[in-house]
């Protein structure tokens, strides 16, 4: 009983917006401890202070990440190496990006891919439905979500269609490349997971785990 009356009890008193900026915002939650004790807790948001997930609870994703397959080579993986600001510093990831409104995950993985590599890419849309599903990121200190979309990529790798703020190179990247990756730089923790799960994958059945 006593466990069910606090997961009941209302954990915050109110949410204060802090910053106005168009692409993300920071929040002030006036929060309560298991014990009632008033508290400040922050989080920063993509959304607008009536769409955040602390009050809609909502499992619409924010945006998608890109697992992609060379067509004609399923044994390599297309990755990019970014320049992020918060880290001074390049780190690998996989191609990703914002869902538009009116947007599929993968409409915007095709969009996104595009213009983040200008490869072509073809949505894989066998497997079991689950593993698309929307998972948050990092709850700790933000209410993001996202989906993941896999599918193959061909053509030509260009950088026309990046923004001026972007800093992005792109990588087809083998097993031995992999592991090279894991072991030496600085990589997402989302895109380090799928290629642990690339390493084990075979290039003639490239998506069998999505069947499991």
């Amino acid at each position: 009983m006593q466990e069910k009356d606090s997961q009941n009890k209302k954990r915050y008193d109110r949410i204060e917006q802090i910053t106005d900026n168009r692409f993300l915002n920071l929040y002030h939650i006036y929060a309560r401890s298991v014990s009632d004790r008033p508290f400040d807790y922050f989080v920063a948001s993509r959304n607008d202070k009536e769409h955040l997930k602390h009050q809609t609870h909502s499992m619409q994703p924010d945006g998608m990440a890109v697992y992609a397959l060379r067509r004609d080579d399923p044994g390599q993986i297309v990755l990019i190496r970014q320049y992020r600001y918060p880290l001074d510093s390049y780190i690998y990831e996989l191609p990703a990006g914002l869902i538009e409104a009116g947007e599929s995950a993968g409409e915007a993985a095709i969009r996104e891919m595009k213009e983040e590599t200008g490869l072509d890419f073809t949505v894989y849309e066998d497997g079991r439905d689950y593993y698309r599903r929307p998972f948050f990121l990092a709850p700790g200190m933000t209410d993001e979500s996202g989906s993941l979309v896999y599918g193959y990529a061909s053509g030509i790798p260009g950088r026309e269609g990046q923004e001026d703020s972007e800093d992005i190179e792109i990588l087809f990247a083998d097993k031995e490349k992999v592991r090279c990756i894991l072991q030496n730089e600085r990589v997402t923790i989302r895109a380090a997971f799928l290629l642990m799960q690339f390493l084990q994958a075979d290039p003639s059945d490239p998506f069998h785990f999505l069947t499991v």
